[in-house]
This record gives structure tokens, sequence and C-alpha cells, in this order.
């Protein structure tokens, strides 16, 4: 019972680590104008994402543009674009996947096909998360590296954005939940992997009394 309170709070974290993905994936905040030197005050405020770049203005106002050309873009774009929809299409493979083999459900029958299902969607998870980390660790190095470059402009120099806290709460949200998936599954089937025996029934005889070799 145990065993499957911890698989059901492991897809939990892996559905929110989903959904993080995909919210990190959406949001134009990767990386955002640095208010340094004669940037202290500013009247706008750039974001620049995987889709799109927005300018906002002190009064509030903001526009956003969409990327013209795909091959245009700098290659830790595309890599963030292609990583982050691989990651939203598998999360939604392991949820299916966890929830067919899971303990509460009764999509296949109780057995070792079932744990290994269960494992299977816990491993997904994981991939998941390291996948993920990827396109965030990459755009962190860039953004660290041009910051502290004396070489580039101050009106160049970016910070990290939310979205990239976002990413790694994610990360960690899959990393945990697909790793408990797999441990509950593990420990699960190592409880079942003993063999069970069953004694006959006692049976009476014909004058009504139970045979003698039912007590040995």
């Amino acid at each position: 019972m145990t065993s499957a309170a911890l698989e059901i709070l492991g897809l939990g974290l892996g559905i929110l680590g989903w959904v993080g993905v995909i919210l990190a994936c959406g949001l134009p905040m990767w990386q955002v104008s640095a208010f340094i030197d004669v940037n202290i005050v500013v009247a706008q405020t750039i974001w620049e994402g995987l889709w799109m770049n927005c300018v906002v203005q002190s009064t509030g106002q903001m526009q956003c543009k969409v990327y013209d050309s795909i091959l245009a873009l700098p290659p830790e774009v595309q890599a963030g674009r292609a990583l982050t929809v691989i990651v939203a299409l598998l999360g939604l493979v392991a949820l299916m996947v966890t929830v067919v083999g899971a303990q509460c459900t009764n999509c296949i029958r109780p057995g070792k096909m079932k744990s290994r299902i269960v494992i299977a969607g816990g491993a997904i998870y994981v991939l998941c998360g390291v996948l993920v980390l990827v396109p965030l660790c990459w755009f962190a190095n860039i953004v660290i590296s041009d910051f502290y470059d004396p070489t580039v402009p101050p009106s160049k120099k970016r910070e990290m954005g939310a979205a990239l806290y976002i990413g790694w709460a994610a990360t960690a949200l899959l990393l945990f939940g697909g790793s408990l998936i797999c441990c509950c599954s593990c420990y699960q089937r190592d409880e079942t992997s003993f063999p069970v025996k069953y004694s006959a029934p006692r049976r009476p005889t014909s004058n009504g009394e139970y045979d003698k070799k039912n007590y040995v």
C-alpha cells in the first residue's frame, strides 16, 4: 500500500515537471536585458525566448514578435526548440505508460509485466529531465559567458530569465518523480517475487470426520 502511494506521488511530480517544461518552453523570458553601467535606467526591457522576443516598455506596454527564420536562429535556440518539444511529447507518453502499469489501475493484470511497464514510464520521466537539462544549461552558460566577457557591449549583455528557473525546477521534479516511480516498482516486484504456496482445503471423509493426514 505504501509503494502504491509513493508511486502516485512520483506520478504527480512527473506531471508537474512535464507541465513546467511546457510552460518554460512557451515563455519568452529565457534571457532578459541586463541593467548595468549606462543601462541602469532604460525605457524598455528586452525578453528573448525560443519562439519570440518581446519588448516591454516602461509604461507597461509589451510588443512581441515571432522569429522570422528558423535556420537563421542561433544553435542553442534551435536545440532548445527541438529538445523541449521532444520532452513535451515524451512526457505525454510517460504519463500514459505509467497510468497503464500503475498499481491503482486495472488495465493490466498484476505481475512482472505490470511492474516493468511502470519502470519504463519512470525511466521515460528521467530521460525527459536529462534532455530538458541540456538547453537550460546551454543557455545559462552562454548568458554567463557573455555577461563577463569585456568584448561584449553593455547593451548586448543579458541575464538569465524566469523561464530558465522554471525549467530547472521542472527538471528536478521529472528526475525525482521518475526515480521514485522506478524505485517503488522495483521494491514491489521484489516483494512479490517469492512463491506463495497454498495448502489444499481439508475435506471430511465419508463418515463425516476429517482425515488424519490433514493434521500431519
